[in-house]
């Protein structure tokens, strides 16, 4: 049976970081709000159920059979073991999982800069705030975020390669996509800091190079980032910092 996975259609989000290791692990899996005839009615459907014994709160979340997995890193430490993108050993998954959830709080300190006060007001309702945001943002968390995985990678006791174990997880994946975002979102910041993270661009170009994921890149899945995801580009809240 396919894994269901529900996010809201048109933007990459917080989905995405599912839709990598399902795509890495060639998986088969359906993306429930882009199918036809079923589109996003399909997951409010679940969220405002009356009857769900296990409703999420929000999405993304994961249907396998029965089976409803809610929130980013959980949905990833059920899948890792399912798809070979975590360790065998307990102990590393749980470390995986710290790094995941790491990932997490840094993709909120990214809404965040474009969404400072209220997520129900529109970005234009909140510029000032947010170009205060984004220039602490790209002054302090950024080092902060970036500089931490850098020394997870580089202190990893199996190599520089991964940042846990000798082998793929699904933190790796996760990374390539911050990175990526990040790239999309503030070109000014990360041209000038790249250098300081040679250890994570080269897990990024690595990671893009694998056959299934650049495959995914060059298909119609994967959508283009825009301004109504998570990480997006206004030109007034980049800068070299």
């Amino acid at each position: 049976m396919a894994y269901e996975l529900y996010y809201w259609d048109g933007i990459q989000g917080r989905g995405e970081f599912v839709r990598l290791a399902l795509e890495e692990a060639g998986a088969d899996y359906i993306d429930i709000t882009r199918e036809p005839g079923r589109g996003t009615g399909a997951m409010i459907d679940i969220m405002e159920s009356e009857s769900e014994p296990h409703i999420p709160f929000a999405p993304p979340f994961l249907k396998d059979g029965d089976l409803i997995i809610p929130h980013v890193a959980n949905i990833l430490f059920y899948l890792g073991p399912k798809l070979g993108l975590a360790s065998e050993d307990e102990g590393l998954r749980h470390v995986a999982n710290g790094l995941q959830l790491t990932v997490t709080d840094f993709v909120a300190e990214v809404h965040d800069t474009h969404h400072p006060i209220d997520m129900s007001l529109y970005y234009e309702d909140q510029k000032p705030e947010a170009k205060a945001r984004s220039a602490a943002f790209i002054r302090e968390r950024i080092p902060k975020f970036l500089g931490y995985f850098e020394r997870v990678l580089r202190q990893n006791p199996k190599g520089a390669d991964h940042l846990v174990g000798d082998a793929l997880t699904y933190v790796d994946l996760s990374l390539f996509q911050v990175i990526e975002g990040l790239t999309y979102a503030f070109p000014k910041a990360m041209t000038k800091r790249k250098t300081e993270y040679p250890g994570l661009l080269a897990l990024h170009d690595a990671v893009a190079k694998r056959p299934n994921i650049a495959r995914y890149l060059g298909s119609p899945r994967r959508l283009s980032f825009n301004e109504e995801g998570i990480f997006r580009h206004y030109p007034e809240l980049d800068s070299a910092g």
